[in-house]
């Protein structure tokens, strides 16, 4: 399973620097786009929409507004789920996800991953 992190950063303060890490940590094959080209954990951020294929969920760290440019790339990738975590609601997008039949969470991706639940 592939995860997006969409909203990456090498900043070791933000909480998409430290999905990054909690998702290699625990094996999961991590890609991903920020703001800034960059590396993080390895894993290369890109800042440019790349076509990746086999997306399972993209967990986003962008917020509503910034959102919208990203509705019909992330559509386009065909997740099993988007994570919508604290600071990313987004009913709009809801409404979006749920016309193309993908799933929704609006949960934490680091207490997913730290309870097992991810």
């Amino acid at each position: 399973m592939k995860t997006l992190v969409l909203g990456a950063s090498t900043n070791k303060e933000r909480y998409s620097y430290k999905a990054i890490h909690s998702l290699v940590d625990k094996s999961h094959q991590v890609v991903a786009i920020g703001a800034k080209k960059g590396i993080a954990f390895d894993i290369p951020i890109e800042k440019e929409k790349v076509d990746f294929h086999g997306i399972d969920t993209v967990t986003l760290y962008l917020n509503p507004k910034i959102q919208e440019e990203y509705y019909d790339y992330i559509v386009s990738l065909k997740p099993r789920r988007v994570i919508f975590n604290p600071g990313t609601e987004n009913p709009e997008f809801y409404k979006i996800l749920e016309k193309n039949k993908i799933e929704y969470e609006v949960a934490c991706t680091l207490v997913l991953l730290a309870t097992n639940q991810y």
